[in-house]
């Protein structure tokens, strides 16, 4: 398989205010449905998996790791993995933005979540239950519980927020990384880059452009892009063009050629081939899914 084949595996609530993902997967079964479930494929979020019951074996390109009963695995952003399992299993998936963690823009916190996230030297961490693993499964059983609870408590946005705090600083306390210096530059230029188009998405914005933000060369930009994402900050940018696209699909009533003008195609026939070519249907198609 190559790596252009790799799925990014977008969040469905990438769009709100609230870009929090739960999945319950349950023999066999994902809900809601996800287009990164039983393949190859990598997150812009961080990813938490707790199991409830069988074995769950999430595979990397180099590594797998087989999570049993009552344990959990923390799964970092743009690695790429694939979770497979046999038998009957039960499990949760929680995906989140790292940006929940640093409590607000320009914040000094944004220093503990850059110590883990993206960190080429963390892809996962299998969390067994061992000494103080304990209380990072028990933060996971508690943003379980609160998808098990039925109706959601009137303050749950601020309960997921901060058990999800209680559990990355679990996890800072706990692993110790080597400092990287050559790292810390190479992730905080993919910040950057990643923030950049976030921001201008919708622009005809081009890779000088990309790589001016961050003040390096186009090559350097193309050389951070391939290592941390195995795709240029084009095709980048067309995912993300793409899963904006798909939300306002699904969650709005826009004429098609208005929301491929908002995400920044410039011709509906533009927008229709590239939507065909990711999710196998037409924008219309798509828009009609129950």
């Amino acid at each position: 398989m190559q790596k252009e084949e790799y799925i990014n595996s977008v969040n469905l609530n990438s769009a709100t205010d609230f870009p929090y993902l739960v999945l319950e997967g349950c023999d066999g079964k994902l809900f809601p449905v996800n287009k990164g479930f039983r393949v190859m494929h990598w997150h812009e979020d961080i990813q938490l998996i707790y199991v409830i019951h069988g074995e769950l074996s999430v595979k990397t390109l180099d590594d797998e790791v087989i999570i049993r009963d009552g344990e959990g695995i923390f799964i970092n952003k743009y690695v790429v993995h694939f979770i497979s399992y046999e038998g009957s299993c039960h499990y949760y998936n929680f995906l989140f933005p790292d940006y929940f963690l640093g409590f607000y823009t320009g914040s000094p916190a944004r220093d503990a979540v850059d110590y883990l996230s993206g960190r080429a030297g963390l892809p996962l961490y299998h969390l067994n239950g061992a000494g103080w693993q304990q209380h990072t499964l028990d933060y996971l059983r508690n943003l379980m519980a609160l998808e098990q609870s039925g109706k959601k408590p009137q303050f749950y946005t601020y309960e997921v927020l901060l058990n999800l705090a209680g559990f990355w600083l679990e996890l800072c306390k706990n692993i110790e990384l080597a400092p990287m210096k050559q790292e810390q530059q190479f992730y905080k230029r993919m910040r950057l880059f990643l923030d950049y188009i976030e921001t201008h998405y919708a622009e005809n914005i081009t890779l000088d452009d990309i790589a001016a933000c961050a003040s390096v060369s186009r090559a350097e930009c193309l050389r951070c892009f391939k290592k941390s994402m195995q795709m240029t900050p084009y095709q980048y940018l067309i995912e993300l063009r793409l899963a904006k696209a798909a939300a306002l699909l699904r969650q709005t009533d826009e004429p098609v050629g208005d929301i491929a003008l908002n995400v920044g195609f410039q011709q509906s026939s533009h927008f229709g081939k590239f939507f065909k070519a990711k999710t196998g249907m037409t924008p219309l198609a798509y828009r009609k899914q129950p």
